[in-house]
C-alpha cells in the first residue's frame, strides 16, 4: 500500500500554523515593549516547496490556472509595519488579522483531514 501524502501534508501545515500562531502571540505580548521588532515565519508555500511533493493530474488542463488567477498568485502583498517612537514595530490590528487567518487555515486543514478520513474509512469498509 502506498503512503497517503495528504495526512503528512496536513500534519506539516498544522505544525507550521502552530509555529505561526506562537510568533503572532509573541508579537502581541510584546506590543508595548520598546524596541521590539515584529517577527514572522516564512510562508507555508516556501515550506511546501522544500517537501518535493508534486501534484498529479490525469490531464494537463485539470490544474491549470486562468490568466487572472495566475496573476493574483504571482502578486505578493506587502504590508508596511509602522514603527512607533519607541522603536516598536508591532501593529495589533495586523497581528489580530493574521491570528484570524491562522484560525481559518487550521479549521480548513482539520475539515479536509476529517472528510478525507471519513472517505477513506468508507472505502475500506466496502
Amino acid at each position: 500500500m502506498d503512503p497517503i501524502h495528504l495526512f503528512d501534508l496536513a500534519a506539516r501545515q498544522a505544525r507550521w500554523l502552530s509555529t505561526d500562531q506562537s510568533v503572532i502571540a509573541a508579537n502581541v505580548a510584546n506590543a508595548s515593549t520598546p524596541g521590539y521588532r515584529a517577527q514572522s515565519v516564512k510562508p507555508f508555500s516556501e515550506v511546501l516547496d522544500k517537501t518535493k511533493l508534486e501534484m498529479a493530474s490525469t490531464d494537463p488542463s485539470h490544474l491549470a490556472l486562468d490568466p487572472i488567477q495566475a496573476q493574483a498568485a504571482a502578486m505578493k502583498e506587502e504590508t508596511p509595519w509602522e514603527v512607533t517612537e519607541s522603536g516598536n514595530s508591532v501593529s495589533l490590528e495586523q497581528e489580530l488579522i493574521k491570528a484570524g487567518d491562522v484560525n481559518r487555515a487550521y479549521s480548513l486543514n482539520t475539515g479536509i483531514v476529517k472528510s478525507f478520513h471519513a472517505m477513506l474509512m468508507s472505502a475500506v469498509k466496502s
